[in-house]
């Protein structure tokens, strides 16, 4: 076994629950015979090792036998492993028990109990088309046809062949349709993903060609409630790309509905429903339904202590992003910035503990958005930080929006720290980045404009006046479609007011909250 799958026997080894452990103790003392000590000597060894150490593994257990054909003994523990989750699982979902089914009805056909196998596969039958496992529909009535042959067709008419037909058409059409709505799903979000949000003609034209496709045209051509919650997921993105938050939270209601009155369906797959509150809760807070957003957040508590007991790396990578994200963004909108900055230790320790197992794109939205928490409290250096950490140490690609939010987020720093030699430097530097870049908009251009006037004077009135050019320039931008999204990282709007009326951004944020 080379180093990269021993890596991956410690990896194995390291995401077992305690239950998965005891139960593996007990399998292989019960089908491994004579090597059972062997296995659970070399088992436990890895499984107390934090990080992979074969050295240490091959002297601790030097005097083994197995340590001799090293390589074999950790290839049969990882299959071992494996064997015995696939026995400790084997009724822990609907897909694992019609695997089952099916094994079981392939062994009673085989010792030619017919009736045996076709009681099964009755049972199988009526499980798949309850929670629309259409995959194994298809593969249940093979097995029917093979029962039909071998009775040589009696009882059965020519119509009852049709229908047969029937019912494997109408599955085929409904795993073509998932897989046809998977693929403009994957399309869409492949650019939302890369590209952000909308900004400007071209960038729609690409969303609409995907989303002007006809089995979009509407929700009566998805044929399952798996599809129809692909439909609602794809309309619910679209609009948020689009900038078109009231149509984009009109779709995340329904599909929050869609999965709440199919508990059956969905209830394997809880961080569906969980990534669907969480953008029913954030869309929600930038519509300012904070009612709604309240009882959505209820709604997520409960499904993350249903998850704690399932949970495993990734999961536990994902609720956590998902939660800080959440708690982050509506700190940040009702001026709770101490709040906020409390979220940065815990942040930075998940970050720590679990290397690589964050997005990039996530990391510098946690770094964006502590940042602009540390400058709501006037703590200027360390918001400077957190704007240093994302343009120097997250290697997002530059031509992502939320670098550019953080370069000039950087510059606006700079300003309050009244770095007046810098400043300049830092003006240059921002420019010479959003020149380069292939995304630059109304607002970027504006803003440098501003910065550009500031520079050349130090008379407080006329400062003043650009600043108030400055605001009049960013309010027709907060509106418009292609830019608002600026104004979803950071509140420049109340920093502009901040500077004119001679204030503390903070309440100039507070006075929004209480509107």
């Amino acid at each position: 076994m080379s180093n990269k799958v021993s890596g991956q026997l410690h990896r194995l080894i390291k995401s077992l629950s305690k239950s998965e452990k005891r139960y593996f103790s007990i399998y292989a003392s019960r089908h491994t015979a004579g090597e059972t000590n062997n296995y659970l000597k070399l088992f436990e060894g890895i499984d107390k090792q934090t990080e992979y150490d074969e050295e240490a593994i091959l002297k601790q257990f030097r005097k083994e036998a197995f340590v001799n054909k090293f390589s074999i003994a950790k290839a049969r523990l990882y299959d071992t492993i494996l064997d015995s989750l696939d026995a400790f699982h084997s009724n822990s979902s609907i897909d694992a028990q019609l695997k089952k089914d099916l094994h079981c009805a392939e062994i009673l056909y085989k010792k030619t109990l017919y009736d045996q196998c076709a009681k099964i596969l009755l049972s199988a039958k009526k499980t798949a088309t309850r929670f629309e496992r259409h995959s194994s529909l298809l593969e249940i009535s093979l097995w029917e046809k093979r029962l039909i042959e071998t009775e040589n067709y009696a009882g059965k008419t020519d119509e009852m062949i049709i229908n047969i037909l029937k019912e494997d058409s109408l599955t085929s059409e409904k795993i073509k349709n998932f897989n046809e709505y998977w693929n403009i799903k994957s399309r869409f979000f492949m650019i939302l993903n890369k590209q952000g949000k909308v900004r400007n003609d071209s960038e729609l034209a690409k969303f609409k060609k995907i989303i002007d496709n006809t089995l979009l045209k509407g929700e009566e051509k998805a044929l399952s409630r798996e599809t129809k919650y692909l439909f609602y997921h794809i309309y619910s993105a679209y609009y948020f790309g689009i900038g078109d938050y009231e149509k984009s939270y009109s779709n995340l209601v329904k599909n929050v509905a869609l999965i709440e009155t199919n508990p059956d369906i969905f209830r394997e797959e809880p961080n569906i429903y969980f990534s669907v509150l969480t953008n029913t809760i954030y869309v929600g807070s930038q519509l300012k339904k904070f009612d709604e957003v309240f009882a959505s957040l209820k709604k997520l508590r409960s499904t993350w202590q249903e998850l704690e007991s399932s949970k495993n790396e990734d999961l536990e990578v994902k609720l956590f992003s998902t939660a800080m994200s959440i708690e982050l963004n509506i700190y940040l909108m009702t001026a709770e910035f101490e709040k906020a900055i409390e979220l940065a230790p815990k942040i930075e320790d998940k970050l720590n503990k679990y290397p690589g197992k964050f997005s990039k794109l996530r990391i510098a939205s946690f770094c964006l958005n502590v940042a602009a928490a540390y400058f709501g409290a006037e703590k200027y250096t360390a918001a400077l930080k957190w704007t240093n950490k994302l343009l120097n140490d997250v290697s997002i690609d530059e031509s992502m929006d939320l670098h550019c939010y953080a370069q000039i987020l950087s510059l606006i720093i700079h300003i309050e720290l009244k770095h007046d030699d810098f400043v300049p430097h830092a003006f240059k530097s921002t420019y010479r980045y959003l020149s380069s870049r292939n995304r630059v908009y109304k607002f970027e251009n504006v803003f440098l404009d501003f910065v550009g006037k500031i520079l050349k004077t130090k008379n407080r009135e006329e400062q003043t006046k650009y600043y108030k050019e400055l605001k009049a320039a960013l309010l027709p931008l907060e509106k418009d479609p292609f830019e608002k999204t600026v104004f979803e990282n950071f509140d420049f709007i109340s920093w502009v007011d901040s500077k004119i009326r001679k204030t503390s951004f903070r309440e100039i944020v507070e006075e929004k909250v209480s509107r």
